[in-house]
């Protein structure tokens, strides 16, 4: 109903904002990147996304569609209201919780506030379909963004790599984090970890 609000923002306060939009000023509700982001006299754009219910309205509002989209995928689950889902997207930036998805990492979930443990297992049960492996990797041939599909010999040494840092005592969602970063193209599982280690402070 309304897709993305634009003005200049007027106040923030306890993880809202408003936007004066000319005649009217909407308050949005935002994770805490966003209201840490934006600056009052600033004008800015958000997604947003109307949740109605009996007795209130209240818009949620995201400085891109990826994490709108995160945001409607997660209220989707059993349990989690708009309120659930802003608060993980506040502790978490929207690849964070890809990479924990993939890796079956409920711990890292549960920190976000209103999570328990039984709750962040859904999150990763349910989402573990919708997340596509290619977002979360980036899929990059280089530093430079550009989009390269890889090959399975490097696909296979990127996993392989994942493994090993799991084994050293790094979390899945770290790893993969790691592993994501760098360039694979055409090198071993063994060359991936040592540089995964470097980047990990090891």
């Amino acid at each position: 109903m309304i897709a993305f609000v634009k003005g200049t923002v007027l106040e923030i306060r306890d993880g809202k904002v408003i936007v004066d939009c000319g005649p009217i000023g909407y308050e949005i509700n935002v994770p805490q990147s966003v209201a840490g982001s934006v600056r009052i006299g600033a004008e800015t754009l958000l997604y947003t996304y109307l949740n109605v219910r009996e007795d209130e309205m209240s818009l949620f509002g995201f400085s891109d569609r990826d994490s709108l989209e995160m945001f409607r995928l997660l209220i989707t689950i059993s349990g989690i209201g708009p309120k659930g889902a802003l608060g993980v997207l506040s502790v978490m930036s929207v690849q964070d919780l890809r990479f924990a998805v993939l890796a079956g990492d409920a711990k890292a979930i549960s920190r976000a506030p209103g999570i328990g443990a039984k709750t962040a297992q859904r999150i990763v049960m349910e989402l573990k379909d919708k997340v596509d492996i290619g977002e979360a990797f980036g899929d990059t041939a280089s530093g430079s963004g550009a989009a390269s599909a890889l090959s399975d010999t490097d696909s296979s040494a990127k996993n392989d790599a994942v493994i090993a840092l799991t084994e050293l005592g790094f979390s899945s969602s770290d790893a993969l984090r790691a592993v994501s970063k760098l360039d694979v193209s055409g090198k071993s599982a063994n060359q991936i970890l040592k540089e995964a280690l470097r980047a990990l402070g090891r």
